[in-house]
């Protein structure tokens, strides 16, 4: 068995264990839909015209698998470092490209877990949601979307020392992002000078591309793009991600 392939299978069984976990990562966004849906179902956003399940299922769905991606790498980082098991992993035969690429397949298996399990939900009678003839595109813009969020966790994880500064780090980052992105409001209701905050987020673009692909609010050149830009985010997060990467918190 490969170093890949242990650390793969580790992972998944110390995911699937950890109870509270999954109940956050699969429960937790779900909240948002469940709250927000029935409120405002079977109604329109005047500043768009679009129903309000077609514009909050895609976006609740990015933030909560962008948020896990974030999250799980994140801790995951932390603690093997404090616990010296990224050291005693590094005296192995074994890569870094071993370990990130172990987590990098267990985030995005997560992900499209959540979101087949969120869409399912959305698409029940007391919600409503349609979707459109190319919501397939969907499966690309969640792995780019996924990695580019999975490069900001590594980041984070490889900074911070303790949960408390892993967590404050993370939220600090998506709980704005989340509110200035579109998950929850639409950025047309924001001035412009924050539409163009929103216009420099990764979630934004992932948030957009999932919208048009799920529910064809826009075309193929609009999914392109926003791929293009996540793709962007993932390669300059990757490469600061291995700048600061630590194998010990001794070095």
């Amino acid at each position: 068995m490969s170093a890949y392939t242990a650390l793969t299978a580790a992972g998944h069984r110390a995911a699937v264990r950890d109870k509270a976990t999954l109940f956050f990562t699969f429960a937790f966004p779900l909240i948002f839909l469940v709250v927000f849906g029935l409120i405002f179902s079977d109604q329109e956003l005047e500043e768009t015209g679009r129903s309000y399940i077609s514009y909050i299922a895609p976006g609740v769905m990015s933030w909560g698998v962008a948020n896990a991606a974030v999250f799980g790498i994140g801790f995951t980082l932390m603690q093997w470092r404090r616990d010296d098991l990224l050291r005693l992993i590094r005296l192995t035969p074994t890569s870094l490209g071993s370990v990130l690429g172990s987590r990098y397949t267990l985030a995005v298996g997560i992900g499209l877990v959540q979101s087949v399990f969120f869409v399912a939900v959305a698409m029940l009678p007391p919600f409503g949601l349609s979707l459109d003839a190319q919501w397939p595109l969907t499966l690309p813009v969640l792995v780019l979307g996924i990695t580019a969020f999975l490069a900001i966790g590594v980041v984070i994880g490889s900074r911070a020392d303790t949960p408390e500064a892993v967590a404050a780090m993370a939220n600090c980052l998506m709980v704005p992002m989340a509110f200035l992105s579109g998950s929850f409001l639409p950025i047309d209701m924001m001035p412009s000078w924050l539409q163009a905050v929103a216009k420099a987020l990764p979630l934004y673009y992932f948030n957009d591309a999932a919208s048009a692909s799920l529910t064809g609010e826009g075309g193929l050149a609009d999914i392109g793009v926003d791929c293009a830009v996540l793709l962007g985010f993932a390669v300059v997060f990757g490469a600061l991600g291995l700048k600061v990467f630590r194998w010990s918190n001794r070095t």
